[in-house]
């Protein structure tokens, strides 16, 4: 099999996030005679505190920065502010085992996954699982099970046109082609690459994290989640100040401080 069918690697893009309607948000304050300001740059660490602030009309008071305003709703585990704060991913080069797991998570997510029903899968890629990158004799048993695998999807795949136009006359070609693919996936393994566009909020993200990103997780799916963290430590620090990325057993983990906000 070609070296640029197997991936070893996820790959995540940070496509979407919110924005502040500061306008809106300026009549909401002068309509309710409320003096406030806040110093953080991102919309979302914005809008979290805003949340928060709106539960005790505490708009002016108390803590002076945006920082110290989060990291008193994280030490507190006030965890439905940080339901208001959302970003959207685009992930590749992961594996349909993974997004088996990761679909378990629902809560504070939205997840739209490329339909095998629908793409040919001729030229799938393959994710190889980490314990087996390193290894030559399991490197080169795991290739020629891939190779077996998409050989049978192949075949089938192309037996099944036959049948398919015989049986299903009436059908339009796309409807053919969908029952065919539907049909010959079957056959092919959970190692098979997917593609996934993924919303969650702060909260959801933070357990997600959390959860996968520790040493006691399936491997390729905590390598996924250590990137997101280093992803949102960057883009959003006042919401994931505690989370860390470390060594343990020589492997990358999330280390989180405040466990299940």
């Amino acid at each position: 099999m070609e070296t640029n069918r197997i991936v070893t690697k996820p790959k995540v893009y940070l496509v979407g996030k919110q924005t502040l309607n500061e306008e809106a948000f300026a009549r909401f304050l002068q309509d309710e005679s409320c003096d406030f300001t806040t110093d953080t740059p991102v919309a979302a660490e914005k809008l979290a505190e805003a949340a928060g602030r709106v539960c005790y009309m505490s708009y002016g008071k108390g803590r002076k920065t945006n920082k110290e305003y989060l990291d008193r709703i994280i030490e507190s585990k006030h965890g439905s502010v940080l339901e208001h704060a959302v970003w959207n991913f685009l992930f590749t080069g992961i594996s349909r085992s993974l997004t088996h797991e990761l679909i378990r998570h629902r809560a504070g997510v939205g997840i739209s996954q490329l339909s095998q029903r629908y793409v040919d899968e001729s030229d799938a890629r393959y994710c190889m699982p980490p314990l087996i990158r390193d290894n030559p004799t399991l490197h080169e048993q795991w290739i020629k099970a891939i190779e077996a695998s998409h050989q049978s999807y192949l075949e089938l795949a192309n037996s099944l046109e036959k049948v398919v136009a015989e049986k299903h006359p009436e059908l339009s070609g796309t409807d053919r082609r969908k029952m065919v693919r539907q049909t010959a996936r079957s056959v092919l393994p959970n190692a098979c690459e997917t593609k996934l566009f993924f919303t969650a909020n702060a909260r959801a993200l933070r357990h997600i994290i959390e959860l996968r990103g520790s040493i006691h997780a399936d491997a390729e799916i905590r390598e996924l989640a250590v990137e997101i963290a280093k992803i949102m430590r960057k883009e959003s620090p006042n919401l994931f100040a505690d989370v860390n990325i470390v060594k343990e057993k020589g492997e990358e983990v999330v280390s989180i401080t405040y466990s299940k906000v």
